[in-house]
C-alpha cells in the first residue's frame, strides 16, 4: 500500500467536513419539523380544550384551574380581559 499524499489527506479531510456540515443541517431539519410538530400539536389540543370549556360547565372550570396554574406574567398578558367565551364580558 503506498503512503497517503498531502492531497489524499486533504480530500479525506474535506469529505469528513462535508458530511458533517450534511448531519448538521440534517439535524437542524429533524429539530425544526419536531417543534413545529410540537407546535401543531398544542395548537390541536388547546382547540378542544376550548371547545370543550364552551360547551360544557365542568369542563370550563377544569380549564379555569389550569389556567390559574399561570404562572409567568409574559403568559398571563396573553388572557388578560380574555374568556372561554372570547368577549371580555364572559
Amino acid at each position: 500500500m503506498a503512503a497517503p499524499t498531502p492531497e489524499s489527506i486533504e480530500k479525506a479531510r474535506r469529505k469528513v467536513e462535508q458530511a458533517k456540515a450534511q448531519l448538521q443541517a440534517l439535524e437542524a431539519r429533524a429539530a425544526t419539523l419536531n417543534r413545529k410538530a410540537d407546535a401543531r400539536r398544542k395548537i390541536i389540543l388547546g382547540g378542544l380544550l376550548l371547545d370543550a370549556a364552551m360547551k360544557d360547565a365542568e369542563w370550563e372550570k377544569r380549564l379555569g384551574v389550569l389556567m390559574e396554574r399561570i404562572n409567568r406574567d409574559q403568559d398571563r398578558k396573553a388572557f388578560a380581559g380574555w374568556t372561554f367565551r372570547g368577549d371580555p364580558d364572559g
